[in-house]
């Protein structure tokens, strides 16, 4: 872990993208509110936040940081489903590594709650695929 105690606490945000491409009748159905296990987007949300709270027990050797605020948003295309992650801190390190692992966390849980809409008929994926995950701002004072 790299020491950060000489450094001077600084605010911080960062803001990461993802995408999740889906079949045109699986965005459809989340539209019409037609998931099985619910609308896939309030979750992926939570899903978001949590996974950012949570990023120095996924990724060994991230500090953990005071997260003062993550927002998540999504925006719904006919074929894929974007995500956006901003968080943000006031500490001695950045939120990069926060913001991305939001966005995946996001992402996963789409997945999960479209799966059985997604799969072909021998139960693969041939179409779904996450995409594009990458951080767009990083700030630092």
């Amino acid at each position: 872990m790299i020491d950060v105690s000489g450094k001077e606490v600084v605010h911080r945000e960062a803001e990461a993208i993802g995408r999740i491409n889906l079949k045109g009748d699986t965005i459809e159905k989340i539209r019409s509110g037609e998931i099985k296990k619910g609308n896939p987007m309030p979750a992926a949300e939570i899903a978001c936040i949590l996974a950012v709270k949570k990023t120095p027990d996924i990724l060994p050797l991230c500090h953990p940081i005071p997260i003062t605020s993550v927002d998540a948003e999504f925006q719904i295309a006919d074929d894929h489903i974007e995500a956006r992650c901003r968080v943000t801190a006031d500490y001695k390190t950045g939120v990069e590594m926060e913001a991305l692992t939001g966005v995946a966390a996001a992402l996963l849980t789409i997945w999960d709650m479209v799966k059985y809409l997604e799969k072909d008929a021998d139960g693969q994926y041939p179409s779904t695929v996450i995409t594009d995950v990458k951080v767009t701002e990083k700030r630092k004072g």
